[in-house]
């Protein structure tokens, strides 16, 4: 458990006779290394070696668990490989450290009371699910799953777990974070009862390695977690799903940074399982899935989803409410979104604005010349709050009195408007209705019946009971100019997130997207065409030579040090080395982490063929052993397939 890529391999030891009971493979021993002791596991016991030399003697087994068997070992390396890392580093994310006085409980006794079939009549909307969950039975099937507008997805997922366990096997589901998680808990637990356990970051250190070890033991046969929950090591595992792969809080911050979808993906392929990748919009990644054949589609067809959609409203010429308002186009909030809300108002419906920012004004810009108003000492965002008080998003730096960079200007004005700030406005445009916000530190997981304003960031809604009469998406420029790869992608992903608590268009259901109509990302919302939406996104990528049609590796620190390592990568034929370029702050790893580069970080980019991928990884690690060997200096972090490509 070094961490250096020239040693990411096994060494042999001798075993004495007093150890030679608990010396099983997956144990966790302390061995001495270059003169000093260190930690490791135990892979496998050979009666010969073939190293010519002596051998050294295993000093001890801290414990006879075998938390690492061979399965999961197996799947450790395979990750390490795909991503360019050690071994050692993904077993840190797949193994939790061990406590002691847990292992020595007595362990709880499995249920024995058989879990019969449930009732799958929820999965009757989608065609081919029946011969989906009829394979699940003996084969190991493998879909992409696009959730219908308003479905319960915690409770089809759990449906699918509880067929598993019927059939006496294991299953994994993960999802992005904690809230829905707890979502999905509630569903899961009329279900399968004390069959299922949970897995997440905020688990203390005993209940977290406690139920880790009950998955291991078998006791337990249905993990839910975050994205390191798809390491679990349940026994004769028949089912992993990802829910909203998409998601930035399955990206994972530590080396190799894998993420759970391709974890998920190598395991169904290893260990002979099913795998559902599911959400209400669809990633090209997982798109790329379904054009390769190697997964299904699994959705519903278009009268279903017509039916069960809202009224998608967009900025258009050819609709005479916004040709007759001159202001439509400039407005934050134009006058047909505010019809939706007050319909919906009237109709004691509760009323959903999704705003991108929290805060009160998050960003500022001069009055002068509307350049972004930056901090003087990180160069961050300026933020104004309620109190008048000016200061920098990044560094919390006060700024007493502003001028602007480019032309000098000393006056300031809103260039976003946050969560707060939107609040205050609604609650006196709708005087008398009540004002809930959601987001940040304090979220909402659902709201009261009748009628109310809800003002949320994405990923904060709440869920409204029978659904929100209309919802409003507004600063959608704010999710569309980024300038990142997965712009478009993600804004898709977070507006049918938002249409998908909606009623149907029947019951009055109504979304507003403040953005043109004729763009594509829009265009895929008001057909509810997440399938089309990601094909398109998929050719584009393979046209301009982006993941995932290709493979591509980054490479960031500073400039010398990248440039060095980069002429030191055998690229494959056809590679090529993109950069290097400035990497954004916001992308750069946090200050003080075992990541951080320093302050000039620059990134370059290594691509070639998807088919060329393994030789890319090869070469990278081979680049990374010679690196280690001549001791040279400067940190750099290196990403396979990066979840952010600026």
């Amino acid at each position: 458990m070094l961490g250096l890529t020239h040693l990411d391999r096994p060494f042999d030891y001798l075993v004495d006779t007093d150890q030679d009971a608990d010396a099983k493979p997956g144990v966790r021993v302390r061995v001495r290394f270059a003169g000093r002791l260190v930690d490791g596991f135990l892979l496998e016991r050979v009666a010969e070696s073939d190293h010519p030399g002596k051998l050294g003697w295993l000093d001890r087994v801290v414990s006879a668990e075998p938390v690492l068997e061979p399965e999961l070992a197996v799947l450790c390396r395979s990750v390490a490989d795909r991503y360019a890392g050690t071994m050692s580093d993904v077993i840190r994310l797949a193994v939790p450290p061990r406590h002691a006085r847990t292992e020595k409980e007595t362990p709880r006794e499995r249920s024995e009371t058989p879990v019969t079939a449930p009732n799958t009549s929820g999965w009757h909307d989608y065609p081919a699910a029946s011969s989906f969950l009829a394979s699940m039975q003996s084969g190991h099937p493998r879909a992409v799953w696009q959730a219908l507008p308003g479905e319960d997805w915690t409770s089809r997922l759990a449906e699918l777990a509880a067929t598993t366990v019927a059939a006496g096997r294991g299953a994994i589901l993960v999802v992005p974070d904690q809230r829905d998680l707890e979502r999905l808990e509630r569903a899961c637990a009329p279900l399968l009862g004390d069959r299922c356990v949970t897995l997440a970051g905020g688990l203390g250190p005993t209940a977290r390695y406690r139920r880790w070890l009950a998955a291991r033991r078998g006791s337990a046969q249905v993990v839910l977690g975050t994205r390191s929950a798809v390491f679990a090591p349940v026994r004769d595992l028949g089912l992993v799903a990802i829910w909203d792969d998409g998601d930035d809080s399955l990206n994972e911050p530590r080396a190799p940074y894998p993420h759970p979808r391709e974890v998920a993906v190598l395991r169904s392929h290893q260990q002979r399982c099913a795998l559902v990748i599911g959400g209400f919009a669809r990633t090209t990644e997982a798109h790329s899935l379904v054009t390769a054949g190697w997964a299904h589609d699994l959705v519903a067809d278009r009268s279903t989803i017509r039916a069960r959609s809202a009224r998608v409203l967009a900025l258009s010429d050819a609709d005479r409410r916004i040709a007759r308002d001159p202001l439509a186009r400039s407005a934050r909030i134009p006058a047909v979104a505010f019809d939706a809300a007050r319909a919906a108002v009237e109709a004691d419906a509760p009323v959903l604005f999704s705003v991108p920012r929290r805060g009160y004004v998050p960003s500022l810009a001069c009055s002068r010349c509307r350049a972004h108003a930056r901090c003087r000492s990180c160069h961050g965002p300026l933020q104004l709050d309620a109190s008048g008080a000016i200061s920098c998003r990044w560094c919390g730096r006060g700024e007493r009195a502003f001028r602007c960079a480019e032309c000098g200007g000393t006056q300031i004005r809103a260039l976003t408007t946050g969560a707060r700030r939107t609040a205050e406005e609604l609650g006196r445009a709708f005087a008398g209705v009540p004002v809930l916000t959601s987001g940040g530190s304090a979220i909402a997981d659902d709201v009261p019946t009748g009628a109310r304003i809800v003002v949320a960031t994405p990923g904060a809604e709440p869920v409204a009971e029978g659904g929100y009469g209309a919802a409003v998406i507004v600063d959608t420029w704010a999710q569309l100019d980024r300038a990142d790869l997965r712009a478009a992608e993600d804004a898709v992903r977070r507006w049918m997130a938002v249409g998908a608590l909606l009623r149907p268009h029947a019951d009055g259901g109504t979304l507003v997207i403040v953005a043109d109509s004729q763009l594509a990302p829009v265009q895929a919302v008001i057909r509810w065409d997440p399938v089309g939406f990601a094909d398109q996104e998929f050719a584009q990528r393979a046209e301009l030579g982006f993941p995932p049609a290709v493979t591509m590796a980054s490479v960031d620190g500073s400039s010398a040090t990248i440039s060095s390592f980069a002429q030191s990568v055998e690229l494959p034929p056809g590679g090529e080395v993109l950069g290097p370029v400035p990497l954004p702050p916001g992308v750069r790893p946090p200050a003080g982490s075992a990541d951080d580069l320093g302050g000039d970080v620059q990134r370059i980019l290594l691509r070639v063929d998807r088919g060329a991928g393994r030789a890319l990884t090869s070469a990278l690690v081979a680049a990374q052993i010679r690196r280690n060997t001549h001791r040279d200096t400067g940190s750099i972090r290196v990403q396979v397939d990066p979840p952010t490509i600026g």
